[in-house]
């Protein structure tokens, strides 16, 4: 008989640690404690009174590394085009600031280097230099860092290894981000634009080190994407694939335990409408955050309490409106900057507030997919980088949080946006915790704010026990959809 493997959660990463054991030939059951797959990278509709409906991705919008999702596919010995269809954009975001400076970032980098030079009279070589750089840095630690265990002595035994320690002070682990980006650029709103790339971790630029500069090389010069049926597509297509490999999934039911006995993993409690029940299993895979796993589901374990008691990253304030309009103006990715970078991160990091004044990102899958919208219409998601959840009156800080967003949003397009505003929604970091498990309401579990940070995440396996393992964007390597994929990769590679 095949073994049995459960897993703890049915995000990103526990849909793809599904597949990946199924493959290698195990009896797979995923418990997911709310009533839909996907953790984050869920959808949902809104309706108004007339029965119109918007369409909503409800986390991650920015789709990187697709061939992340491939893999999977084939890995089964499917063809991934039968399942997962996407395109390449040719514009990666575009900027706004609040003194009329508008921005292009093109995915064609010599059109993106022309962009720059014209409207910020940054010298485009300078760009160019930025992202070859950033692909070096990419390079050097994809295999080291993203691909293997950063808790295995042979992680550090290797060519691969040798490479990092030989480029280890051109990495940047010694200064930050800022200074990085500062010593590159002339233009502090250039500056501005890359060390917002700190935010796709929940980290500080003026805190995280130098090395976070890899990221814009995934966007730039691999590319960023649009799932042609929308984000909630990359859960569904992930979703027939395990259920065509005979993963099987229980929603509604909550894991209350893991059991465990020496040194073994038994199995698992669960809690659904029926009453609990006992599953054994083989081994277990949680893609529950790693502090919730421990707290709740392994009270008597020996807690690892130095990762555990890291600082979180930041959290989000999500605002889903149903826009009774359409402006040409915009994309489908656009960044309006606050007017002081620094004191808002200082804001969000040290005040556990958020800015009066900032910055915002919106996203309109409208613009590509016009079914999520009315005719006529768009559907705007806006994400805010907010603290984690300490027990600030969030009540009141979306209350006026939402006006400075209306006000800025409305100061930049002209026009005063909150009259088109037709139906709405808010996600803020209690409802993120509550939903998601995720410790504070943390989007990508500790925060990358230290150089070391890489080193305090949670490793893939446990030393406690020989059959459990840990995926998704609270543990090694970290959030985001193709970290939380590596996740995957790694611990399966480990069974």
């Amino acid at each position: 008989m095949k073994k049995k493997a459960a897993v703890i959660g049915a995000g990103i990463a526990g849909l793809a640690a599904s597949i990946r054991l199924a493959v290698k030939g195990y009896n797979v059951d995923v418990f997911e404690a709310n009533l839909y797959p996907g953790g984050k990278l869920s959808g949902f509709d809104q309706m108004t009174p007339d029965g119109r409906t918007y369409r909503f991705d409800a986390g991650p919008s920015l789709f990187t590394m697709p061939h992340l999702v491939d893999e999977l596919f084939r890995l089964a010995g499917r063809n991934p085009a039968d399942y997962f269809e996407y395109t390449r954009l040719d514009e990666t975001c575009r900027y706004f600031w609040d003194d009329n400076t508008r921005l292009t970032a093109w995915a064609d980098l010599n059109r993106f280097g022309q962009e720059v030079e014209t409207v910020l009279g940054e010298p485009a070589r300078h760009l160019h230099q930025h992202l070859n750089d950033s692909a070096r840095k990419y390079q050097v630690t994809e295999k080291l860092f993203l691909q293997r265990s950063l808790h295995k002595m042979s992680t550090w035994l290797n060519r691969d290894a040798l490479t990092g320690y030989l480029n280890l002070p051109w990495l940047g682990v010694f200064g930050t981000m800022n200074e990085a980006n500062n010593g590159r650029f002339n233009h502090a709103k250039l500056v501005q634009l890359f060390n917002r790339y700190a935010t796709y971790n929940g980290s500080d630029p003026y805190q995280t080190p130098a090395t976070m500069n890899i990221i814009p090389h995934l966007e730039y010069n691999i590319g960023a994407f649009f799932p042609k049926e929308g984000m909630i597509s990359i859960t569904t297509c992930l979703l027939k694939l395990a259920e065509e490999l005979d993963v099987h999934f229980y929603y509604n039911t909550r894991v209350t335990e893991i059991i465990t006995e020496g040194k073994q993993v038994k199995g698992i409690r669960v809690s659904r409408a029926d009453g609990i029940d006992t599953v054994e299993a083989a081994l277990v895979v949680s893609n529950m955050d790693i502090v919730s796993t421990y707290r709740r589901l392994l009270p008597t374990a020996r807690q690892p309490e130095r990762i555990l008691r890291q600082p979180k990253s930041s959290s989000g304030l999500i605002f889903y409106w149903g826009i009774k309009r359409q402006f040409a103006e915009l994309g489908l990715h656009n960044i309006l900057f606050s007017n002081d970078y620094q004191t808002e991160f200082k804001t969000l990091f040290q005040e556990n507030n958020v800015s009066s004044d900032p910055t915002i990102y919106l996203n309109i899958t409208s613009k590509l997919k016009p079914d999520d919208a009315p005719d006529g219409c768009e559907n705007w998601f806006i994400l805010l980088n907010v603290p984690n959840n300490t027990g600030q009156d969030w009540d009141a800080i979306i209350a006026q949080t939402r006006q400075n967003v209306i006000r800025k949003i409305s100061q930049n397009l002209g026009v005063d946006i909150g009259k088109y505003i037709e139906t709405e929604s808010v996600l803020d970091p209690r409802s993120i915790e509550a939903r998601t498990s995720s410790a504070q309401g943390a989007l990508y579990g500790n925060s990358s704010n230290n150089r070391f940070a890489a080193f305090l995440r949670h490793a893939n396996f446990s030393r406690q026990f020989d059959n459990l393992y840990f995926v998704g964007g609270s543990v090694h390597p970290g959030g985001g959809i193709p970290l939380c994929l590596l996740s995957a990769k790694i611990a399966t590679d480990l069974v």
